[in-house]
């Protein structure tokens, strides 16, 4: 039997446990919270105070913090990449309306569409960004797509949501955190809650990786392996500023986040550290021998990256992006 055919084999036997890992791990929508539950309310009398407020508290945060702040909400209104492409992944059948996987995915976007929704309101109504530049990154950022090196490879694209998901989840509680010491308690509740729900996602995939460890463990060590090896790659890699075919914003963007500790090497590091300690990886039993090869690769990886992480040097100076404006930066 083909490696694609093993793969969908492994999808089809895990189809029974979807359903349970979706009330697992999702949160029903009469019950989750929503954008609007950290926003002024449009509706009531004391709307314009609320804006007021908003755009006052605003005034004391750097420079720096909007730009990631920025990034990290146009990564999040990217999810139509994402969820186009997850619904092409092998086993994953969104034209049988039936099939687990693509229920998953669509609950999973659900749940993923109101962290974009929330930040981008905030955004617009803090008075600090230029959200028509901003709009247009968002633009060529779904215009262009993505390829993250998974192909259509369920295994691959499930160690990828596994390390993204921390990833973001590290981002957003990172950016909580520098909101509240400036004194904006409701920002940082934001993008907390935000954090919330991404860890929540990677213990999700994270789960699907351990079943697939079960029943297929060469293939999904060297699943791990390959896209260890040829890095992970962040969904808001193509991100550019209009006007630019060939841009720096994402190098840029990537140097801000570290430069102000949201999220660093070392980070990186750590997650795959996570992941190998999550997945025990050393305990695993019944491989081949490429795959023990792979095995080796991977335990030895952390310490080789983590010396390589000590060597990167971060520009001190911020690069000037056309979302945020010189004018009304602190």
């Amino acid at each position: 039997m083909s490696l694609k055919n093993v793969r969908l084999e492994v999808m089809k036997f895990l189809e029974k446990d979807v359903e349970s890992l979706i009330e697992k791990y999702l949160i029903p929508i009469e019950k989750i919270w929503q954008p609007t539950d950290f926003l002024p309310n449009s509706e009531g009398d004391t709307f314009f105070e609320e804006v007021r407020e908003i755009r006052e508290l605003s005034k004391e945060l750097p420079y720096d913090f909007w730009v990631v702040l920025v990034g990290d909400m146009i990564t999040e209104e990217a999810l139509p990449t994402y969820e186009s492409w997850l619904m092409d992944v092998e086993g994953v059948n969104q034209v049988d309306g039936e099939n687990p996987w693509a229920k998953w995915v669509r609950h999973w976007t659900a749940e993923e569409n109101r962290h974009g929704d929330v930040l981008n309101k905030y955004l617009y109504l803090s008075g600090r960004v230029n959200m028509r530049e901003i709009e247009k990154t968002t633009q060529y950022l779904i215009a262009d797509g993505f390829d993250i090196g998974t192909d259509r490879d369920p295994y691959k694209n499930f160690v990828y949501t596994s390390f993204q998901e921390l990833a973001t989840y590290i981002s957003h509680n990172r950016v909580a955190k520098i909101a509240k010491k400036c004194g904006n308690k409701q920002l940082g509740k934001m993008c907390q809650i935000i954090s919330g729900d991404e860890m929540r996602h990677h213990h999700a995939y994270s789960e699907f990786v351990e079943r697939i460890f079960k029943v297929d463990p060469s293939q999904m060590m060297m699943a791990f392996y390959y896209m260890m090896k040829q890095k992970i790659t962040m969904p808001a890699h193509f991100l550019r500023e209009s006007g630019n075919k060939i841009s720096t914003a994402f190098e840029e963007f990537s140097n801000t986040a570290q430069r102000i500790g949201v999220y660093t090497s070392t980070d990186y590091v750590d997650i795959l550290q996570k992941l190998i300690t999550r997945w025990e990886i050393d305990k695993v039993t019944n491989l081949t021998d490429e795959a023990e090869k792979a095995r080796e690769y991977l335990m030895n990886l952390p310490a080789r990256m983590h010396r390589l992480s000590e060597r990167i040097k971060i520009p001190e100076n911020s690069f000037q992006f056309k979302w945020v404006e010189p004018a009304i930066v602190k």
